[in-house]
C-alpha cells in the first residue's frame, strides 16, 4: 500500500510561514533542492491544497525555461510538471495539466488512492496538512528544521485534541544547517 508523507520546511520555532507567509527564511541551497529532488521523483502524485497548488503553479511549469535557474531547481521543475496532482479546493475551477480538483477530502476515497499501485503520495500546504492529520491519514512526517527563529507566522499545525505516536526513523544534518527530522506513525497498540 502507498503511503501518504508529508515533507515540510519549519523554523526551530516551529512556524511553516512568516506572518505574511514570508518563506524567505528557507535555507535551500543545491545540496538540499538535490535531496528534496531524490525524496520527490519517485512519488506517484502530489496532494495539494489550493494556495500551494497555486503557488508551485505559479512559478514551477516554466521554471526550467530560465538560463539562470540553477541545475537542481530546473530538475524539479519537470518533476512537478510531470507528476500527477491532486488539488483539494472548494473554490478553484480549473487546474494546468496533469491535475484534477477534489472538493472534500473523504478518507474512503484517501484510503482508495492508497491502495492503487505506484509511488507514495506527498501532501502539502499546511491546512491540507491539517486535515489529513486530523483523519490520521498521514503515515510519515520529514520535517526539515531551517536554523531560524522568525518568532511568529503560522504554525505546522494548529490546536488539535487528535494525538498520534511517532517513531523517530531518521535524522539528517544538511551543510547549511537544515536537520531532517523523520518519523512514522507508530504501530497502534493492540
Amino acid at each position: 500500500m502507498r503511503r501518504i508523507v508529508l515533507s515540510i520546511s519549519i523554523s526551530v520555532d516551529g512556524f511553516i510561514e512568516g506572518p505574511d507567509r514570508q518563506i524567505d527564511w528557507h535555507r535551500i541551497d543545491e545540496e538540499l533542492h538535490r535531496h528534496f529532488n531524490e525524496q520527490l521523483r519517485p512519488m506517484g502524485a502530489f496532494l495539494e491544497g489550493r494556495v500551494t497548488y497555486e503557488l508551485m503553479e505559479g512559478f514551477w511549469p516554466t521554471a526550467d525555461a530560465d538560463p539562470s535557474v540553477p541545475g537542481p531547481m530546473a530538475e524539479f521543475a519537470a518533476i512537478w510538471r510531470e507528476m500527477p496532482k491532486i488539488v483539494y479546493s472548494r473554490t478553484l475551477q480549473e487546474a494546468g495539466p496533469n491535475a484534477t480538483i477534489v472538493r472534500d477530502v473523504v478518507v474512503e476515497d484517501v484510503l482508495a488512492l492508497k491502495a492503487q499501485p505506484g509511488g507514495d503520495l506527498a501532501v502539502g500546504g499546511a491546512d491540507l496538512a491539517a486535515t489529513f492529520r486530523e483523519h490520521d491519514l498521514i503515515d510519515e512526517y520529514r520535517l526539515y528544521v531551517h536554523p531560524v527563529l522568525i518568532g511568529r507566522g503560522k504554525p505546522l499545525f494548529a490546536a488539535s485534541d487528535t494525538w498520534s505516536d511517532l517513531r523517530l526513523v531518521e535524522t539528517r544534518t544538511f551543510g547549511n544547517g537544515v536537520v531532517l527530522l523523520r518519523y512514522e506513525k507508530a504501530a497502534s497498540p493492540a
